[in-house]
C-alpha cells in the first residue's frame, strides 16, 4: 500500500502555482475520463497549466489522458477542468490521486462534475449509454485504500464525513431534467470502484451484480469522496464503454482500446449535457 500523505501546505503549494497561471476563479471543477478529454475543447479563453509544471500533482501516464489543468469559462461559468486523470493502479497514493480535488477545493470549487467510462454490468446499458450516478460502492475503500486514511486536516473536511449522500439530489435532477429536454438517453445506477489495472474476470462480475453494482470502473470514488470531505456537491455520469461479459467462455475481450474507441460515440452526447447543466445552474451565491 502506497503512503503518500500531503498536507495543507503542500496543497496550497499546488494551489498557488495554478493561481500564479489564471485570473478565473472557478466555481465549477470537471474530471474528464479515459477517452473523454475532447470536451475540454470546448473550454472558452482557457488557461492552460501541464500536470507536471504543478507541484506533488501526479502525472497522468495512461492513453486517452492528457494529464492538464484548463482554467477558463464554459456556458458562462468559471470552471477547472481535469483532462484526464491519475489512478491509483498507476503507483500512486490516493491522497496523489485526488490531489487536484483538494486544490479545486482551495480555489473555491462548489461543485464537482466527475465523468469516466465504465463496464456497463444493467442488461439494459450498451456501449455508448450515459449512466448518472446514483451511488457507488467504494470496495477499496472498504479494503482501506481510502484518500482520507491517515493524519486529518480539520480545516480540510471533518474526520469521518458523511457519505449517505455522495451524489447531489438537487443536481441529478437538473441532469435528468436537461437530459429530458434534450432527448438524452440517461440511465441511472449505482457505480463500483475497483483498484485495477485487470478487467474483471465473469465471476467478479457476477459478484458485482449482485452486490448492486450497475457499472464498473477503476477511478471517480477517491475523488467523490475528497470532495465530499470538503463539502463540495458532486454530480457524476458514466458514458458506458462496454458491456461486461459476465459468463465465462465469452469470445470477447474488454481492451483500453476500445473503452478510447466508445469515447468517440460518449463524448458528443456527454458534452451537450453538461453544457446543458452549466447553463441551467442557478446563479453563484454570494458571500
Amino acid at each position: 500500500m502506497s503512503d503518500t500523505f500531503l498536507n495543507r501546505k503542500q496543497i496550497e503549494e499546488s494551489v498557488a502555482v495554478v493561481r500564479a497561471h489564471t485570473l478565473h476563479q472557478p466555481r465549477v471543477g470537471l474530471v474528464l475520463g479515459s477517452g473523454l478529454g475532447t470536451l475540454a475543447d470546448a473550454v472558452e479563453r482557457a488557461d492552460v497549466i501541464p500536470y507536471a509544471d504543478i507541484p506533488h500533482f501526479a502525472v497522468s501516464t495512461v492513453e486517452g489522458h492528457v494529464g492538464r489543468l484548463l482554467v477558463g469559462m464554459l456556458e458562462e461559468q468559471p470552471v477547472i477542468v481535469m483532462q484526464g486523470r491519475s489512478h491509483y493502479y498507476e503507483g500512486y497514493s490516493m491522497q496523489q490521486v485526488t490531489l487536484p480535488v483538494r486544490v479545486m477545493k482551495l480555489l473555491g470549487v462548489e461543485i464537482l462534475i466527475v465523468t469516466n467510462a465504465a463496464g456497463g454490468l444493467a442488461p439494459e446499458f450498451r456501449p455508448g449509454d450515459l449512466m448518472l450516478i446514483t451511488d457507488h460502492i467504494n470496495l477499496i475503500g472498504m479494503a482501506g485504500l481510502s484518500p482520507l486514511r491517515g493524519p486529518n486536516d480539520p480545516t480540510l473536511g471533518p474526520r469521518f464525513p458523511d457519505m449517505s449522500v455522495a451524489y447531489d439530489a438537487g443536481l441529478r435532477e437538473l441532469a435528468l431534467r436537461v437530459a429530458a429536454e434534450l432527448k438524452i438517453k440517461l440511465h441511472q445506477g449505482v457505480y463500483m470502484c475497483l483498484a485495477g489495472p485487470s478487467f474483471e474476470t465473469p465471476a467478479d462480475l457476477r459478484f458485482l451484480r449482485k452486490i448492486g453494482a450497475d457499472a464498473v470502473g477503476m477511478s471517480t470514488v477517491p475523488e467523490v469522496t475528497v470532495a465530499r470531505h470538503g463539502g463540495i456537491k458532486v454530480l457524476g455520469i458514466s458514458g458506458i464503454s462496454n458491456v461486461a461479459m459476465i459468463e465465462p467462455g465469452s469470445t470477447h475481450s474488454p481492451t483500453h482500446e476500445e473503452v478510447l474507441q466508445a469515447g468517440q460515440a460518449i463524448v458528443p452526447k456527454l458534452t451537450t449535457l453538461i453544457r446543458g447543466v452549466l447553463k441551467s445552474l442557478p446563479a453563484r451565491k454570494l458571500p
